[in-house]
């Protein structure tokens, strides 16, 4: 019979929850005080993802490796903000859940290792985002596979526009990977040209991100070199868009689901809408061989 465990470990500024299988030796570390952000991802003893742990402990920095958490915009705004309903209202990159700590309100260890943590709306997100609402993620560990399970819930009186999204920061220092993917098309955005998958998607020299225009499948797939895992991430129709982007001097690409491109919330072209009092439930898989 297959164990899972759960063990809630202090380290030296934040609670860290490790799950664990212990029979295939693959783990799960989340802090759900620094933005629900998953830290650590190791499949048969072999972490999978990048982390900076100078900007891990720095509260003032964002958090460069794990997975970090998009919402309710992912990447930029012009001039960093946006209008909404007549009102201008000022919110950072990648908007602000990734910047606040999140509830921890289930684990579960049967049959799987889980924890599902819960962000609500307060006074301080209003003044960037006028709207009541709940998220609430289950990660998920099982057969070398995570899954985040995700559920947006408007609290609002109105329809709740969002584009949620993720950052992972997977560990290679290989800037050329070779992509499994049904898109035909991305956008270089260090030039704003549109060129062709086929001819390779190599960041070497690159600044700004490539992204994927035209995927049918929602699933991309990857090999890290270094570690010698092959990666495939799986998510749900409404992520619509797969940003591909790395620093030159340090060890990861990132390979980011996103449900609109940067700046929607000023286009209003693609938003996705939670009705009053409903919700969005979609997932993110990420399985490793």
């Amino acid at each position: 019979m297959r164990m899972y465990e759960i063990a809630k470990e202090k380290d030296e500024q934040y609670t860290i929850y490790h799950l664990k299988d212990k029979e295939t030796g693959s783990w799960l570390k989340v802090a759900p005080e620094r933005g629900g952000i998953i830290t650590s991802f190791g499949v048969k003893g072999v972490e999978t993802l990048f982390l900076n742990k100078k900007t891990f402990y720095d509260e003032e920095a964002n958090v460069r490796g794990g997975i970090p958490i998009l919402f309710p915009i992912s990447g930029q705004l012009h001039d960093g903000e946006y209008e909404w309903e007549g009102t201008v209202y000022k919110m950072k990159n990648h908007g602000f859940a990734r910047n606040l700590p999140w509830e921890v309100i289930d684990t579960n260890t049967e049959g799987q290792a889980s924890i599902t943590l819960r962000l609500t709306s307060s006074e301080a997100t209003k003044n960037a985002y006028p709207f009541e609402f709940e998220v609430i993620y289950t990660y998920i560990l099982k057969n070398n596979k995570l899954q985040i399970l995700q559920e947006y819930v408007n609290r609002s009186d109105k329809e709740m526009p969002i584009y949620a999204g993720f950052h992972p920061y997977f560990i290679t220092s290989n800037k050329k990977l070779e992509y499994e993917t049904d898109a035909k098309t991305y956008r270089d955005d260090n030039d704003f040209e549109i060129k062709d998958v086929s001819d390779g998607l190599d960041l070497t020299s690159k600044i700004e991100s490539f992204v994927l225009l035209d995927a049918e499948k929602k699933e991309i797939a990857f090999t890290l070199p270094e570690i010698d895992k092959h990666i495939t991430l799986k998510y749900g129709e409404e992520f619509k868009y797969v940003y591909l982007w790395t620093e030159q001097e340090q060890g990861f690409i990132c390979v980011e689901p996103w449900m609109a491109q940067t700046d929607e919330m000023n286009r209003k072209e693609e938003l996705y809408f939670v009705g009053k009092g409903e919700s969005l439930k979609t997932y993110l898989n990420v399985s490793v061989q």
